[in-house]
């Protein structure tokens, strides 16, 4: 298809910018639309009850005969977590990395979705036609293994999504990031860059994660007793070194944690985990092996209410138990709004006398980030030399200060475009511009419900958590205007009732007399008596104790 002079190429997010999460971007040129990436995110805590956040695909959807497929650069929760969501409602390829595509296809199994999804396998050499949108892609390094950027070539120009990536000269599995092909990329042209700023604050280079094995290896070794070891399941390259420190100290490694075991499990199978015979034994033996002869590898490195180094910590795991003189390796830094949840963790560990070693891994040695500093984003903006280009992936600031990188290396600043989700950036004739938006935010999964919880649920959840409820129940005699019963008044994380008796009697009396009055003068719609009572009776309860609670009256006509 050639281009026609009023065909426009679109680049927007519905999920990702300025924060941390819940990715996927969309390029759309003409009648052909692709997206890179479906990811959720973790709740924030004013998000009572929420258990993930996904992003509003309401536009693809309106398009959904546009939408060409999906193509997943890594298989991180971040950026794989929403497909089973996603492709509920649309029914479109899926295409990913062997390792990536075990991950997802573990996902859509558990969610009923497999047989229904196509799902393409591809590799860093792959090119696949998306209607007039041809994709390749580029071997990078991440904590996880088999992670791709993405090339999109359109008639508009090319278009480059890194995906999360660092620059890891000594990678554990020894594949290196393709950095002759970034430089053919370059030099052939890029149009837009959207590039990963996750570490744009952090300056020089992220360390190697070779690092954290040679460290994990003393770890295991000084240690007397059982280790611990908390991290993401999906840092296969992690799970890799602790088993590695494991055999280097005799030691056999036990698996807790459901995401862990599955992480575990499809790496393995695909060979992306090399795991000694025997080395792998379940949590039930943990307490008849000797204590120095044991390894166990858990989810919970951020402090996740019902993760396993949690319920460890709290003495409520059903298999392991944390001992006195036991070492407990944290291996991962607290994402941001986490670091109170790790906190607490760790207070707990030490509470059960165990050795904990946490922190940045600057100061513990134990972790070291899979997203690149200062340095490396150069690297890769230099490479790529873009005309235009949009930080992605990063909260607000981390996104300035990745422009300001741009700037440094000769980027026109009004040739960077930083955007808010659902924030349209538009190239036509070469020439790229922000406009409009389409809709876009956060769609939130509370058990089975998807986005059934939204603003007005969870002000009243926040009201509920904050002055709980006072329920007033009514009954009244239709034909003669007068109350046959109550009003009797329910508290539930109010006050407590039984000293509280005067407050309540007085709350009574306010209850009788509002409605007495409203009565007397022919006030008889249920909307009218529940407002008046509802005001009244706050405002009563404010004077009286500064407190707020969400009054439900309950009004029976007999």
């Amino acid at each position: 298809m050639a281009k026609k002079n009023n065909d426009k190429l679109l680049i927007f997010a519905l999920g990702g910018v300025g924060e941390i999460g819940k990715n996927m971007y969309v390029v759309q040129y003409a009648n052909d639309i692709v997206v890179v990436d479906s990811g959720l995110k973790f709740p924030e805590e004013d998000m009572l009850g929420v258990d993930i956040v996904i992003p509003d695909i309401s536009y693809l959807l309106e398009n959904r005969d546009k939408v060409r497929g999906i193509l997943i650069t890594h298989g991180h929760e971040d950026h794989i977590g929403g497909l089973p969501y996603v492709l509920r409602q649309l029914n479109v390829p899926v295409y990913a990395t062997k390792l990536t595509l075990g991950l997802v296809e573990g996902k859509l199994k558990e969610a009923g979705l497999l047989g229904e999804t196509k799902r393409i396998l591809i590799n860093a050499d792959s090119e696949i036609q998306l209607g007039v949108i041809k994709a390749s892609f580029f071997k990078t390094n991440h904590s996880i293994p088999d992670s791709v950027g993405v090339v999109l070539d359109t008639p508009e120009g090319v278009v480059v999504h890194t995906g999360d990536f660092k620059f890891d000269q000594t990678p554990v599995n020894e594949e290196f990031a393709d950095l002759q092909r970034m430089a053919e990329i370059g030099k052939r042209g890029v149009t837009v860059l959207l590039s990963d700023s996750t570490n744009a604050e952090r300056p020089g280079y992220t360390g190697s994660e070779k690092t954290v094995g040679a460290e994990l290896v003393e770890v295991f070794r000084r240690a007397k007793q059982r280790v611990v070891v908390a991290t993401f399941a999906s840092n296969v390259h992690r799970v890799q070194q602790v088993i590695d420190a494991a055999e280097a100290n005799n030691r056999k490694v036990a698996v807790v944690g459901r995401s862990m075991v599955n992480v575990v499990s499809i790496a393995s199978e695909l060979g992306y985990l090399r795991v000694p015979d025997g080395m792998i034994i379940e949590p039930e033996e943990v307490s008849k092996m000797a204590a120095d002869r044991v390894v166990i590898l858990s989810t919970g490195s951020q402090g996740e209410p019902m993760s396993a180094l949690t319920r460890m910590a709290r003495n409520t795991h059903r298999k392991v138990d944390i001992l006195p003189g036991d070492t407990v390796v944290i291996s991962a830094t607290p994402i941001p709004g986490n670091e109170k949840y790790v906190g607490r963790i760790v207070d707990e560990l030490f509470r059960l006398g165990a050795h904990v070693i946490y922190g940045p891994g600057s100061v513990s040695g134990v972790h070291v980030s899979g997203h690149g500093s200062q340095e490396e984003l150069k690297l890769m903006l230099n490479l790529m030399r873009p005309k235009y280009f949009m930080p992605i992936h990063g909260e607000y600031r981390m996104l300035r200060h990745h422009g300001k990188l741009a700037e440094a290396i000769g980027i026109d600043s009004e040739n960077i475009f930083i955007t808010d989700i659902g924030e349209i950036v538009e190239l036509q004739n070469g020439v790229a511009r922000k406009s409009g938006k389409v809709q876009a935010g956060n769609i939130l999964i509370d058990g089975l419900g998807v986005g059934d919880v939204g603003n007005i649920v969870l002000r009243d959840r926040k009201l509920l958590s904050q002055d709980g409820i006072l329920v007033v129940v009514v009954t009244l005699s239709k034909q003669e205007g007068t109350i046959l019963s109550g009003p009797d008044i329910i508290s539930r994380g109010f006050v407590y009732v039984r000293e509280s008796e005067g407050l309540l009697d007085e709350a009574n009396r306010i209850v009788s007399s509002t409605l007495i009055k409203l009565m007397s003068e022919n006030v008889n719609e249920w909307a009218s008596l529940k407002t008046h009572v509802k005001e009244a009776l706050g405002r009563f309860l404010y004077e009286q104790t500064r407190r707020r609670p969400m009054i439900l009256p309950i009004i029976m006509e007999v």
